[in-house]
């Protein structure tokens, strides 16, 4: 006994983790489920059949672009960021400098980001204003900074430095000695990028992308704060159905409407684990 005891004693200090995961993640997922399937305290499908109305759909449809874009955007410069970044000094200043931004900005979201746009680039913005004064143009225009492009623009802002914790990992991992060893075969630049380096970083890029497409996905304080009507995407129409004053009873709704983003959330960290997986094989 005391000897399976000694085993398991490792294993204790799981226990809190396992504790914090099962009340603040399989609880409120199994909630979502359950409620998604009951109407009236009774089983029904009426709320998952309600998920192939027009009106979900076009938001399903607006929040996948809205991930989309501001993932690539950010996937793209966040990766030229952080390569160049790795290019210097590992312990150097500009690393340490860029690296802390990088992991202040990823977080910095919610209220504080969208009024920070909307005194930028709101109506009465600084940037606006000079736009109109010394340019006469009017660079807020028919109100786009709180529509989809709007939404865009603000995910890339924290997308970006997200990019570069989540990929510069992947590019520490590559070995000067393999560029050496290209060089000395004779491969160009273009070569030991083409046939070495891309088909070696590209699952981590694909990954580290995946990634950004969850992290804006399933963002709600930044667009809540941004819109103020309507609902062009899933997590705004998932509050409209909890705080609706004009239709009510649509609780159970936003409870599949919550099953619907949980379920793209999983098929995307699915595909994202799948492609660590194999970036790990090199890295190690």
């Amino acid at each position: 006994m005391s000897r399976r005891v000694r085993r398991l004693a490792p294993a204790l200090g799981l226990v809190p983790f396992f504790g914090y995961l099962t009340i603040f993640l399989l609880i409120p997922t199994g909630a979502v489920v359950v409620g998604a399937f009951v109407e009236q305290d009774r089983a029904s499908l009426s709320n998952i059949r309600a998920l192939g109305d027009e009106v979900v759909l076009r938001t399903l449809w607006h929040s996948v672009v809205l991930s989309a874009e501001s993932a690539l955007v950010g996937a793209v410069l966040g990766g030229l960021l952080a390569y160049a970044v790795v290019t210097g000094r590992p312990d150097g200043l500009l690393r340490r400098s860029v690296t802390s931004a990088c992991g202040v900005l990823a977080q910095f979201g919610g209220v504080t980001l969208a009024f920070a746009f909307i005194a930028t680039l709101g109506f009465s913005g600084v940037v606006t204003e000079a736009g109109r004064d010394l340019l006469g143009i009017d660079l807020f225009g028919s109100g786009w900074l709180f529509g989809l492009k709007g939404l865009t623009l603000v995910y890339t802002y924290f997308q970006i430095p997200l990019m570069v914790i989540v990929f510069l990992p992947s590019l520490d991992g590559m070995r000067v000695q393999w560029r050496e060893a290209a060089e000395s075969l004779g491969a160009s630049t273009w070569q030991f990028w083409r046939y070495i380096a891309g088909p070696l970083l590209l699952p981590a890029f694909l990954g580290s992308t995946l990634l950004l497409f969850a992290n804006a996905f399933a963002a709600y304080a930044t667009a809540a704060a941004l819109v103020s009507q309507g609902s062009p995407i899933l997590p705004l129409l998932i509050r409209n159905a909890l705080t609706s004053e004009i239709v009510l009873g649509q609780s159970h709704l936003a409870f599949a409407l919550a099953l619907d983003m949980i379920v793209v959330v999983v098929i995307v960290m699915t595909l994202y684990a799948l492609l660590l997986r194999r970036t790990s094989r090199w890295l190690r």
